[in-house]
């Protein structure tokens, strides 16, 4: 049986893939579960400091804000946007010189277009493949030692400046002795133990963070940083990632998604330190002119991506959990290459239909019913009084257009909001933040791809789409009878704050009204 009937993989691949002949795909659940047994003890609160590391990062922390801070008292700054570049830039220096654990933190960041300032999302994207690599002779070490063999004996060629470097690892062009062009994974040495001894420091700093800044209280730091741990410990063993790479291409196959490819991960040269996959070439995911004048559609680009990544969160729970310019690009004939799987959100049991719901009752204008799925998904405390939340966030009453209000009043709405959230101990978990962040990223891709698309009519083709593919199935999972659904375009639009005698959205649109209220708060907060 070819490997491309149960997985998403190129046309030709460089080898064949049998899943029942991988050695580390075998291991993959075993080494996931003891991953994830790491994380309460690296994140458990500790009486005293973990060494003099706590000492280092207070005081890299300090030497970054510090300046900043007397130069912003001093009123040094011309305006807000100047102070936002220069603390951002500080912040981005000091996580580069404290290592791979808060370079991580900072591609995080980078990720989240839309819910952090721009200055500091883009001074963090350069986290993302333009940190400072290994030597060569660091690289050579690290690839013999795992694979047991010198270079020369696997590979006919081995570039040594790499294609990308970020917080883990660092990617190197190369070719096979047996002809195979080849991307090779290398992880940095040492970087296991630096990232877990950040996370005892993280974890025994966090506590002290809860009411002492804004941000801080916002976000619940140990809650926080117990998420972090629990995203990054996987990423440290690259036999977990090439798993994930076979489990995405599986999903997306069983799904019919052909819009879709995955590199495939070599059978044998797959260790815990050295990832060598297929190399795959095409059009950076932001080169619009490039891929227009190749003929590629890009608004169906967007369009298959939205419908991809819904579809395995909500039928297998499996989807890529990072997705960024970095880690994805478009082939010449308009499908789109996934890279990077480090990261992967998995939803099983009741979690992934606790998620379905969450959709569903989304789409449906069900607040009750959002909030219950939120609960389930851990989002909430299981014994929360729901209709309490509601009526406290104030979604018992109509909504209100944002454009409509002041800087003062917008302001003080998400301060409610948050201080109500907080005193029912919301929280954020794992698969919701990779989830929402992947919506991010797929916010800002459409404003390069595709500003025009008319957000309203695509709610309605996607909602469409899944209910005559898998209608029945959610059905039957949710209990629902007949009729039970219906998509409220009332509360889809009431959702993107636009009024309900509005019959076309684009998101060019939607920019012009977000863009409205950033300033008004933006001044507000400044004044």
């Amino acid at each position: 049986m070819s490997d491309l009937d149960w997985g998403a993989f190129t046309d030709q691949g460089p080898w064949e893939l049998d899943p029942d002949a991988i050695t580390w795909l075998a291991q993959a659940p075993e080494l996931r579960r003891a991953a994830r047994a790491e994380v309460p003890r690296l994140t458990s609160p500790k009486r005293y400091p973990p060494g003099t590391r706590v000492l280092t990062v207070a005081g890299s922390m300090i030497t970054a804000i510090g300046p900043w801070f007397v130069r912003k008292q001093r009123g040094g700054f011309k305006d807000t946007s100047a102070s936002r570049a220069d603390i951002s830039l500080r912040l981005r220096k000091a996580a580069e010189i404290l290592g791979p654990t808060y370079i991580k933190l900072g591609q995080i960041i980078s990720s989240g277009e839309g819910l952090f300032p721009a200055e500091l999302v883009d001074e963090f994207k350069r986290c993302r493949d333009q940190v400072r690599a290994e030597p060569w002779e660091t690289v050579r070490r690290v690839v013999e030692d795992d694979l047991g063999r010198t270079i020369e004996s696997v590979f006919e060629s081995f570039d040594r400046k790499p294609l990308a470097a970020a917080s883990i690892a660092q990617v190197h062009r190369a070719k096979l002795r047996t002809g195979e062009d080849v991307v090779v994974k290398v992880q940095r040495p040492q970087v296991a133990a630096l990232v877990r001894r950040d996370l005892e420091v993280l974890a025994y700093l966090a506590p002290h963070l809860v009411g002492r800044i804004p941000i801080a209280a916002l976000a619940n730091p140990p809650a926080l940083v117990e998420l972090f741990a629990d995203t990054i410990v996987e990423e440290l063993d690259f036999r977990l990632e090439a798993a994930n790479m076979i489990d995405v291409a599986k999903v997306l196959k069983d799904l019919d998604q052909r819009g879709y490819v995955v590199p495939r991960p070599h059978p044998r040269l797959v260790t815990k330190r050295v990832l060598v996959m297929e190399r795959l070439s095409g059009f950076n995911f932001d080169d619009v002119v490039g891929m227009k004048n190749a003929g590629i559609d890009t608004e169906e680009v967007i369009r298959t991506g939205m419908v991809a990544f819904m579809e395995g969160a909500l039928i297998h729970g499996i989807f890529h959990g990072d997705l960024h310019g970095g880690n994805l690009f478009v082939l010449a004939d308009g499908r789109t290459a996934l890279l990077d799987f480090g990261i992967v959100g998995r939803l099983s049991g009741d979690r992934r239909l606790a998620f379905l719901r969450l959709m569903m009752f989304a789409t449906a204008n069900d607040v009750i019913g959002q909030l219950g799925a939120l609960r389930d998904l851990g989002a909430l405390p299981h014994d929360t009084d729901l209709q309490a939340v509601m009526k406290d966030l104030g979604l018992d009453r109509p909504p209100i257009d944002p454009t409509t209000l002041s800087g003062e009043e917008l302001v003080a709405e998400v301060q409610r909001v948050v201080k109500a959230l907080l005193g029912y101990g919301a929280r954020l978990p794992k698969e919701l933040m990779l989830y929402v962040k992947n919506m991010v990223f797929l916010d800002g891709a459409i404003s390069r791809l595709a500003p025009d698309l008319d957000l309203l009519a695509e709610v309605a083709h996607i909602s469409m789409v899944f209910a005559e593919k898998h209608g029945e199935r959610f059905a039957a999972e949710l209990g629902l009878t007949d009729g039970a659904w219906k998509l409220d375009m009332e509360g889809v639009k009431a959702g993107f704050g636009v009024d309900s005698s509005v019959d076309k959205l684009t998101y060019r649109e939607l920019q012009e009204r977000r863009a409205l209220i950033q300033k008004r708060m933006q001044n507000r907060l400044s004044s």
